[in-house]
């Protein structure tokens, strides 16, 4: 293992805000509203109305297909409407609304345990379906799927995605450090799935006290053990850690499964535990809210659906004397911009961070042509070339882009961005000529039928 991947960038930290922050539970007090599409594949299809009663735990819309995910209630109260709401990204999505009794009384206990030895390998796929979990790690990818390859005796490798490379965001940490049992079991269960894999929990090394906690739980699991990566983002991508534990490259048209691993965020694992072994949904996940412009920094257990305006009120609100110049749905890197914080929580979301400064606002005053100094390309992760992808991108030649350059490889990182000392929007203009081949394949292959 080389313990860490080719390029990458070493942006500032900004830990320290958060780190030593306990992870709580925060129980909101205002209305719920549950998007319908909150991972990849088709939305979910409502199985409540309005006026109906529902508890904690309870199923209010499930699964539309295979690659799709059961939704839960977080709260208890009354089904308000099912609507349309705005929601992160700033379009109108098609949403449950849920008036939030503010008893969170749930439809179970959730804390009987029940014996693994006792559950058969269908059993274990079974509930981790059941309760609705996707991919915590930002993506949203519907867990079932991920744990049903075509081959499972070639997977080599469960990769526990405990690096947290994200600028601000520390609930990762936290969660390692406090429920360090939880996960390993957690990755137990998933391990039960592939009779050949060994479990690698992967972990940057600026975070020594879940270095230490995890490896106490491992002690005496031999089929497991924990990594600590060289700290560099974005070490977290799903890529960069399996090249950092195997040593592969594979494109972008393949799965991880065909380089024989799976990656799983440690918050996965952990919800994994709970639906597995308590029968647990799905409807909580940790989540840190940062940066210069908060007046405490906290990281959270956040119920599913609560409104992000009411989460950074739970943490005293903007700093005094300081102006919130911008909001991102999670880090600076990666994240995604926020027009407004009047917006639900959705399962794959972690982070929301106020900033005190627009990187991006300052970059553009400094501007410049490419300086073809070669940095760009130094520090991709995938082995591009962002500076004639730029170009291709900014000229509007998307053939050249995706044929020539595989522009479609690029897993929009940033690392370029942060990199360029022209101050060059490269990330944006990826991100953009990739919008604009997916439409035209989907217009082209809706004509086709």
């Amino acid at each position: 293992m080389r313990n860490t991947f080719r390029g990458g960038v070493h942006p500032d930290e900004r830990k320290e805000l958060s780190r030593e922050a306990r992870l709580r539970l925060f129980n909101p007090k205002g209305e719920m509203v549950f998007p319908l599409q909150q991972h990849i594949g088709k939305p979910a299809k409502p199985i409540v109305q309005k006026g109906d009663q529902v508890l904690v735990g309870q199923k209010i819309a499930e699964a539309d297909g295979f690659v799709s995910a059961h939704i839960y209630a977080s709260c208890s109260g009354a089904v308000k409407n099912i609507e349309k709401r705005r929601v992160l990204g700033g379009g109108m999505a098609d949403c449950i609304v849920i008036d939030n009794d503010g008893q969170f009384t749930q439809i179970a206990d959730f804390s009987e345990k029940d014996n693994e030895a006792k559950l058969s390998d269908d059993e274990i796929h079974q509930r981790v379906q059941d309760a609705g979990i996707v991919g915590l790690g930002g993506a949203g990818f519907p867990t079932h799927v991920k744990l049903k390859p075509k081959n499972p005796e070639a997977i080599n490798y469960i990769i526990a995605n405990g690096a947290e490379c994200e600028p601000y965001i520390t609930c990762n940490d936290q969660l390692m450090r406090t429920h360090s049992n939880e996960i390993v079991e957690g990755l137990e269960l998933v391990l039960r799935l592939f009779p050949n894999a060994e479990g690698v929990i992967c972990i940057e090394d600026n975070k020594p006290e879940a270095i230490h906690a995890m490896e106490i739980a491992v002690s005496n699991k031999p089929r497991m053990k924990v990594q600590a990566m060289i700290t560099k983002y974005p070490q977290g991508g799903e890529r960069s850690l399996i090249q950092a534990v195997t040593g592969i490259d594979f494109p972008i048209t393949q799965l991880p499964a065909d380089a024989g691993c799976i990656v799983q965020n440690v918050g996965t694992l952990y919800a994994i535990q709970r639906a597995v072994l308590y029968r647990e949904p799905l409807f909580s996940q940790c989540f840190t809210l940062s940066g210069e412009a908060v007046k405490e920094p906290a990281n959270f257990f956040v119920r599913v659906g609560t409104n992000y305006a009411e989460l950074l009120a739970e943490c005293g609100g903007v700093k005094e004397g300081v102006k919130a110049v911008k909001a991102l749905c999670g880090g600076p890197m990666m994240g995604v911009a926020m027009g407004s914080l009047d917006v639900p929580v959705q399962k794959q979301n972690n982070a929301l961070t106020l900033l005190a400064e627009d990187p991006v606002e300052e970059a553009d005053k400094l501007m410049t042509a490419c300086l073809h100094c070669g940095r760009c390309t130094t520090v991709c992760p995938v082995g591009l070339m962002p500076q004639l992808m730029a170009d291709a991108a900014f000229m509007g030649d998307l053939e050249r882009y995706e044929k020539k350059l595989f522009g479609l490889e690029c897993i929009q990182c940033g690392s370029c961005t942060f990199a360029c000392p022209a101050k060059r929007p490269l990330m944006q203009a990826f991100k953009q000529a990739k919008a604009e081949i997916t439409a035209k394949k989907k217009q082209e292959g809706g004509g086709k039928k």
